[in-house]
C-alpha cells in the first residue's frame, strides 16, 4: 500500500507519498502539506482496492493514441468505423493525454459543433462515440472517469416533428414517376421496410413466391475509394419478411419483363454482373423523387412501412423483427409516438362499455316507436 514520509529540501519541507502499482513499479508524489498527502494516500489506496486505480504513465497516452490501438480489435462495420474515425479527427482534445482531458474540453468541442450548425442528432451521436472511447480507456485502466459523462447537447425536437412519414399518395407518386426497372427499389422500401443497402443486396433467390416471403440475407455498401462490400445486414438483422401480394406482383413483373442481373440474380443492376453501386442508386432515387415533385428521403419509406404495421395493430416485437432492429427498445425509441397511449386504450375501452350498455336501450326505443 502507500506510505508517507517527510522530506527536507532547500525549498522547504515536503511530504512524499510513495506506492507501488499493480506492475510493481514504484511511484511518488510530493505535497507541501501533510494533510494533502494523507488525502492523496487514502485516494490511491481506495482506487487500488476497488480497481479504479490508473497509473500516472497510463494516463499519458493521448486520446488518438489509445483509439488507434483499441480500434484495430473492434468488430465494426465500415460505417461505424468511419463514425468513430471522424470523432477522433475532429475532436479538439484528440492529441491531449487522457488524464488531462476534462469535461470542459468536451463541452468546448460540443459547442464548436453547435456553432457550425451541426444537427442536434449528429452532435449527440458524436458525443456518444467519444464516450464509448473514453469508457474503453477506463476499462483498460488508462482513465479513471469519463469526461464526456453528463455533457449536454442541443435539444432534440420531438420525435413526431423529426420523423417525416410520406403519405400513401406520395408513395403512389414515387412509383408512378419511377422507371420500370427501378420500381422494386421503392416498393421494397415502402412495403417491406428494407434499407437501401438491403435492396441493393436482394437476389431473386431471396424471394419465395410460394410461401410469400422475402429473406434479407445481405446488404451492399461502399466506403469512399474502396470496392463494394457485400456483407451481413446491419446489426446482423437477418430476417424473413411476410410479403403482401401486391409487392410480390411487382417483383414478379420485374423478373419477367426486366430480368435479374448477373449470375447471382441481383434485382438492382450494377457493373460487370455485380450488385448495384450505392452512388448510382442514390442518383436514380434523387431523379425519381424530383420527377414526383417530392423531397422525400429513401429512409422515410421505412417509416411509412413501420407506421402501417403499427396502425394495423402489430405489437413492438413484431415491428422489431420486420424492421430488422437490434432490439425492441430500439423500435420503441424510434416509433413509440406512433403507438396508442394508455389513455387512448382506456378511452376506447370505456366507450366500448358504453356502447354495450346503451345500444340495447336504443334498439328497444326504436322498436317501441315503430310499433
Amino acid at each position: 500500500m502507500a506510505s508517507i514520509d517527510r522530506r527536507s529540501l532547500k525549498s522547504g519541507v515536503t511530504w512524499r507519498v510513495r506506492w507501488r502499482d499493480e506492475s510493481g513499479k514504484q511511484n511518488a508524489k510530493h505535497f507541501p502539506r501533510k494533510l494533502d498527502a494523507q488525502r492523496f494516500k487514502t485516494s490511491v489506496e481506495s482506487d487500488m482496492l476497488t480497481g479504479k486505480y490508473v497509473s500516472p504513465a497510463a494516463g499519458l497516452v493521448t486520446f488518438r493514441g489509445f483509439y488507434d490501438r483499441w480500434s484495430k480489435h473492434q468488430l465494426w462495420e465500415s460505417g461505424t468505423r468511419e463514425g468513430f474515425d471522424l470523432v477522433v479527427k475532429q475532436a479538439g482534445f484528440s492529441d491531449m493525454p487522457l488524464a488531462k482531458i476534462k469535461r470542459s474540453h468536451v463541452e468546448v468541442w460540443v459547442k464548436a459543433m453547435d456553432s457550425k450548425n451541426f444537427a442536434p442528432q449528429t452532435i449527440k451521436n458524436r458525443l456518444g462515440w467519444a464516450g464509448t472511447i473514453f469508457r474503453a480507456a477506463i476499462a483498460d485502466q488508462h482513465l479513471a472517469i469519463d469526461p464526456s459523462a453528463g455533457v449536454r447537447t442541443p435539444r432534440l425536437a420531438p420525435k413526431a416533428e423529426r420523423m417525416t412519414i410520406p403519405t400513401a399518395d406520395e408513395v403512389s407518386k414515387l412509383l408512378g414517376a419511377s422507371p420500370d426497372w427501378f420500381k422494386p427499389m421503392i416498393a421494397l422500401g415502402a412495403f417491406a421496410g428494407l434499407r437501401i443497402g438491403e435492396v441493393n443486396g436482394l437476389q431473386g433467390s431471396d424471394v419465395d413466391f410460394l410461401r410469400r416471403t422475402i429473406k434479407v440475407n445481405r446488404q451492399v455498401q461502399r466506403r469512399s475509394n474502396l470496392p463494394l462490400e457485400v456483407r451481413a445486414p446491419k446489426y446482423q438483422s437477418f430476417r424473413t419478411i411476410s410479403a403482401p401480394e401486391g409487392l410480390l406482383s411487382i417483383l414478379s413483373q420485374h423478373m419477367g419483363e426486366i430480368g435479374l442481373y448477373g449470375d447471382d440474380g441481383w434485382f438492382m443492376p450494377g457493373r460487370d454482373g455485380g450488385p448495384a453501386w450505392p452512388r448510382s442508386v442514390d442518383y436514380h432515387w434523387t431523379r425519381t423523387r424530383e420527377a414526383a415533385g417530392l423531397t422525400t428521403k429513401f429512409h422515410s419509406l421505412r417509416h411509412f412501412y413501420a407506421s402501417g404495421l403499427i396502425a394495423a395493430g402489430c405489437d413492438v416485437v413484431t415491428v422489431q423483427h420486420a424492421m430488422g432492429h437490434k432490439s425492441a427498445s430500439v423500435t420503441l425509441n424510434v416509433y413509440s409516438h406512433l403507438w396508442e397511449t394508455s389513455e387512448d386504450t382506456t378511452r376506447a375501452a370505456a366507450q366500448g362499455l358504453m356502447d354495450a350498455v346503451l345500444s340495447p336501450g336504443e334498439d328497444s326505443l326504436r322498436t317501441q316507436t315503430n310499433s
